[in-house]
């Protein structure tokens, strides 16, 4: 079953409407399924808005628990990088998702996780994406002198 976002979605949990009256220009859509929230955020926002949310006194999301890189084909965006966060202090978890063209670049926020590095390390290696300032942007699985991205859809698949 496909559940599309909604973008309209009523913000009513602490930490979004917070992060709304903060950054509501950079917030693209908002979503809520099972109790999970997502927000996606427009891509040059990324870095200041991660900042907001692990320093922010009443949101505290110091944690990075994941960040992964997904390919598309067939959408208006090629790449959307997708952050999980979770507050210790408040036991609450977010989905931070930012969207990018097949050509595009991301800031790293890595200066603001220091658990970013090998995450984004890996979404360069197995999909391709690049993040702007990250402190060594190398390969972390696959060989240095490979040349494709093994989790992109246009991988191919036989020899």
């Amino acid at each position: 079953m496909e559940v599309k976002p909604d973008a309209t979605a009523e913000i009513d949990s602490p930490a979004l409407a917070r992060l709304r009256g903060a950054w509501g220009a950079a917030i693209r859509e908002v979503s809520r399924f099972r109790g999970e929230e997502s927000v996606v955020v427009e891509a040059g926002s990324i870095g200041p808005v991660c900042r907001f949310l692990k320093d922010d006194p009443d949101l505290r999301f110091e944690m990075l628990t994941d960040l992964c890189g997904v390919h598309f084909m067939g959408r208006d965006y090629a790449y959307e990088v997708v952050y999980h966060l979770y507050s210790f202090k408040h036991n609450r978890r977010l989905r931070l998702k930012a969207r990018l063209g097949p050509e595009e670049r991301i800031a790293s926020v890595t200066s603001v996780w220091s658990t970013a590095d090998w995450h984004e390390r890996e979404a360069y290696d197995l999909v391709g994406m690049v993040f702007e300032g990250h402190p060594d942007l190398r390969r972390i699985l696959m060989p240095e002198d490979y040349d494709l991205h093994p989790l992109r859809r246009d991988f191919p698949l036989n020899g």
